[in-house]
């Protein structure tokens, strides 16, 4: 008698290849969360449950094919622009992550996120997708070593001579190579090579790149997933008035998450006329749930991830596939002694290729109109030089407005794009 039918079966492999193409967030996300004072096995174990009960939720509830896990762009964010630039205690910035689910929730329940998403021109968008792209490809480059500090340039080319670069540079061939061959979970296979490779690289203190755990298997330690666990400060985040923080996170969040089930959706051929599909409020309820519980356990914005679709494409129709991600992720809460295991060397690939993958909608800009490109040109630039999503957001949106003006488009401007303006100019020259 069979245990399973064609049909299950074939959901829960695309289950297993879904989890296979998103497992490398696992050690990029502790690689990225440490480098802002947070613990990196703690950091591994709250997007390992994060991501297994958001996904097992939107499995149940939402009944897609559609798995989260904390998003890149949004991590980078959080450790790089708000902790570190600004500042800003991790366990604030994580009261801010709350405060935009509540809002993602919110807006998730209204008609108005509609009209907010319609209010942001095309093109802009585009342009923001690939300034984050650049910016994560920025960071990888910088943990490879390639690109390093200069106080005559700001920036250089890094020792290309050392073994760990060497290393690193390889990785981001061995990704494409493993990408162009279609080879599921390439770019977690890449980190785990160059993991084993690293026990041979020597660094000059004598130690080898790749510090091996005691162990590699190993009960969750509640006393270490307690270092992060319900330690966000969300009084704190509305006391400081971290609003650019929260509009930037929820902003962020919401276009990457409708961008992304869009694309998912029509993968799945579910896209109806008018643009939306079959229970796409609950997916978003289910994305909004997801980032509360994320900053409750100890991690950045948890959003639906594009990954999904590598599922979609081996026959994930329904609920089961993101229900098998999801299990799959907590089931690698058993393997948090690895988190401090993987060198930043061999993340730093997954980075590059993330980021080149997020520039594919520059290639959709309308280039004819300036005062269409320039704004999204100025996203684009802004955020990886001033190393600051948010900023590239605030002249963005401002430049795009000013030139609308200017030109005597102002009707294309948008209520909402022209009440952004409002708030982001008084922001960057009556705020702090």
């Amino acid at each position: 008698m069979k245990i399973l039918t064609n049909t299950t079966r074939t959901e829960i492999l695309a289950g297993f290849t879904t989890f296979m193409t998103m497992a490398y967030i696992l050690f990029v996300n502790a690689a990225i969360l440490s480098d802002c004072g947070m613990n990196r096995y703690a950091v591994m174990m709250a997007t390992a449950l994060a991501a297994g009960i958001s996904s097992i939720l939107m499995g149940i509830y939402a009944k897609h094919p559609f798995a989260l896990a904390p998003g890149m762009g949004l991590n980078a964010y959080f450790a790089y622009s708000v902790c570190i630039g600004m500042g800003i205690p991790w366990e604030v910035a994580l009261g801010a992550v709350f405060l935009d689910g509540v809002l993602f929730f919110i807006l998730s329940l209204l008609p108005i996120r509609q009209e907010i998403v319609k209010g942001i021109p095309l093109n802009l968008k585009y342009g923001i997708s690939g300034g984050i792209g650049l910016f994560i490809a920025l960071i990888g480059l910088q943990h490879a070593g390639v690109v390093v500090k200069s106080d005559a340039t700001m920036i250089t080319l890094g020792n290309l001579k050392l073994h760990s670069v060497i290393l690193s540079i390889s990785g981001i061939f061995l990704s494409g190579f493993l990408i162009a061959k279609k080879v599921k979970g390439a770019l977690l296979w890449t980190i785990l090579i160059l993991t084993f490779i690293g026990m041979f690289i020597k660094l000059p203190d004598g130690k080898t790149l790749t510090q091996l755990p005691n162990q590699f298997i190993a009960i969750p330690s509640l006393e270490i997933f307690s270092i992060t666990l319900f330690k966000l400060k969300i009084w704190e985040a509305i006391k400081l008035g971290l609003l650019t923080v929260i509009f930037t996170f929820t902003f962020i969040d919401m276009f990457d998450t409708l961008g992304t089930i869009v694309g998912l959706a029509t993968k799945l051929g579910i896209i109806q006329k008018d643009g939306s599909f079959p229970r796409v409020g609950r997916v978003l309820i289910c994305d909004s749930i997801g980032t509360m519980l994320g900053a409750l356990f100890g991690t950045s914005t948890v959003t639906t991830y594009i990954e999904s679709a590598a599922g979609i494409s081996e026959g994930g129709k329904t609920g089961l596939t993101a229900i098998t991600t999801g299990i799959l992720f907590l089931i690698s809460l058993f393997f948090w002694p690895l988190a401090t295991a993987i060198p930043k060397e061999a993340t730093a690939p997954a980075l590059v290729i993330v980021g080149l993958m997020m520039l594919e909608p520059m290639l959709k800009i309308n280039f004819e109109d300036i005062t269409e490109s320039l704004p999204a040109f100025l996203a684009f630039i802004i955020m990886p030089f001033t190393y600051s999503i948010a900023h590239g957001l605030i002249f963005g949106i401002i430049s795009y407005t000013l030139l609308k003006t200017l030109t005597g488009k102002f009707k294309e401007i948008s209520p909402v794009m022209l009440i952004l303006s409002i708030i982001f100019v008084i922001y960057l020259f009556l705020g702090k």
